[in-house]
């Protein structure tokens, strides 16, 4: 690998030579070899050219996990572009803002995917440097992807793609994250073709992947983690990848027998389902060998039952965050359990590990973001002027150099393997007519480990309820970040500097 460029376009040609005939990728309709995984991206590829897409132009993918994101992620590299993930939870606003902000001239999206038309109702008029959508057939034949995909069929066109290909160089953009701000607005974290790699490549690593392995893939591609340590870590390994829709416990432990999966990683919640399901012992799962899972607090007996009930020889927790290319510091294969379920694990990916005088976790390395999109004043926040990036999460480090998560200085919360800024939710809340002022905070959820509860003050003369308060945020917010209750407050308790005292939100319940 040392003498492949680190650049995904290099990558999977490597990959493409050595493994040909080696299954890539493998949905219900859908199985590519990597040899037939790079014919596809290199016509996809000609396809984005033939629209117009210049090199350093982001393309958008609003989509779930299908073999059509993958492919049209790599074909965006190959092209010389750079790819921004969409989280299909998004509403419309929040999509059209990420699209308005990167100026992309090419989405590729969605058709009609759980009973919506999720482009129909982007407001293009905000959106002038939006040129083209390809639609992806999700639940019925109307997308829009062959005719995309026919474009790319000439022969000019192929070579002026491999042009493209050769031409991107390790420093490059490659990825464009969006993680909600603290102050309620999005951020777009700028990676780096080999910060990408480098760092999901420490990452299968760790979990000792190869191309003997068959990775089951619930981590929406989209999320930091589908992508970079699902297609990126199969990409350099060459294992393969089988993405699955969306998460169905039975349909994952048949899919598990069916495909002889060795690599399932997934929040905590996933396993709990799987461990807790009753149909669980009509389903052989003994091919399972390596699984990883973190954001949200992992009980011990739950590692403990993974690796007897399971039987899984490798469990393993990471913490990251996609300023530092997603990763950060991950668990060996022969930490114990309790090691692995109270710990983080130790630095990978070449990250140096701090704790400051605040207790704040600090990491520093070559895979630290290139800085946030357009907002160099954020940028400097995060990354002081000795590169350390400050990550906001409170830590510890014990003797052997593993790291804790104890606390946050910020107020951000992770529902269902999401990060959630309650900022962004209380701006929400304050176009809500009626109420006065609110604050937002995460609760323990046994199923999604957090969930949010508002707290609202109502104006004089007004009725709110409950239901209502709900209703206005998941007109507004994706699914995740939508609070499950309400508690309705006479008044807010502030400190002296007029900042709410979220402590004392959570003393009440």
């Amino acid at each position: 690998m040392t003498s492949v460029k680190r650049t995904v376009p290099a990558v999977l040609d490597r990959i493409a030579v050595q493994l040909s005939e080696h299954d890539a990728l493998v949905t219900p309709d859908k199985r590519l070899t990597y040899g037939q995984l790079r014919t596809e991206v290199r016509q996809a590829a000609a396809a984005i050219v033939d629209l117009g897409v210049a090199p350093g132009d982001p393309v958008a993918i609003w989509s779930p996990n299908t073999w059509h994101w993958v492919v049209a992620a790599l074909a965006t590299h190959y092209a010389g572009a750079v790819v921004v993930p969409l989280n299909t939870r998004y509403t419309a606003s929040e999509a059209t803002d990420i699209l308005a902000r990167t100026e992309a001239p090419l989405l590729i999206a969605a058709g009609r995917f759980l009973g919506a038309d999720r482009t129909e109702q982007l407001d293009r008029d905000a959106l002038p440097a939006l040129r083209h959508i390809v639609r992806v057939p999700i639940e019925e034949q109307d997308g829009t992807w062959d005719e995309f995909v026919a474009r790319g069929e000439e022969n000019e066109a192929l070579a002026e793609v491999d042009a493209r290909a050769a031409a991107v160089q390790p420093d490059d953009v490659s990825d464009i994250l969006f993680t909600s701000g603290t102050t309620g607005r999005s951020k777009g974290v700028r990676c780096a073709h080999r910060q990408s790699l480098d760092a999901s490549a420490a990452w299968a690593a760790c979990g000792e992947v190869t191309s003997a392995d068959r990775y089951l893939c619930i981590n929406p591609f989209f999320h930091n983690f589908g992508f970079k340590a699902g297609i990126l870590a199969c990409l350099q390994t060459g294992a393969t990848l089988i993405p699955q829709l969306t998460f169905d416990p039975e349909l994952a432990m048949k899919t598990v027998a069916d495909q002889k999966i060795t690599v399932l990683p997934g929040p905590p919640t996933i396993y709990q389902m799987l461990l807790d399901h009753p149909n669980r012992d009509q389903y052989d799962l003994s091919s399972l060998r390596f699984a990883v899972t973190g954001a949200a607090v992992v009980p011990v007996v739950l590692i403990e039952r993974m690796q007897s009930e399971l039987d899984i020889d490798i469990v393993l927790t990471a913490y990251g965050l996609t300023e530092a290319s997603g990763f950060g510091t991950m668990c060996r294969a022969d930490d114990d359990a309790v090691t692995v379920a109270t710990t983080c694990g130790r630095p990978i990916a070449d990250f140096e590990l701090r704790i400051d005088d605040s207790g704040e976790v600090l990491l520093r390395g070559p895979n630290v973001m290139l800085g946030y999109l357009d907002d160099p004043e954020a940028t400097a926040a995060a990354i002081d002027s000795d590169g350390w990036l400050h990550t906001g999460d409170i830590g510890t480090v014990d003797d052997a150099g593993n790291l804790t998560i104890t606390d946050r200085l910020k107020d951000m919360y992770i529902c269902g393997g999401f990060n959630v800024y309650p900022a962004e939710i209380e701006q929400v809340l304050a176009r809500l007519n009626g109420i006065a002022d609110s604050a937002v905070i995460g609760v323990p959820d046994d199923r999604l480990g957090e969930v949010g509860k508002a707290f609202v003050v109502v104006k004089p003369g007004t009725q709110l309820d409950e239901a209502t308060v709900i209703a206005h945020a998941r007109e507004h917010l994706a699914n995740f970040k939508v609070p499950r209750s309400v508690v309705f407050l006479d008044v807010l308790p502030r400190n002296p500097g007029g900042k709410v005292v979220k402590p004392q939100l959570r003393e009440m319940i």
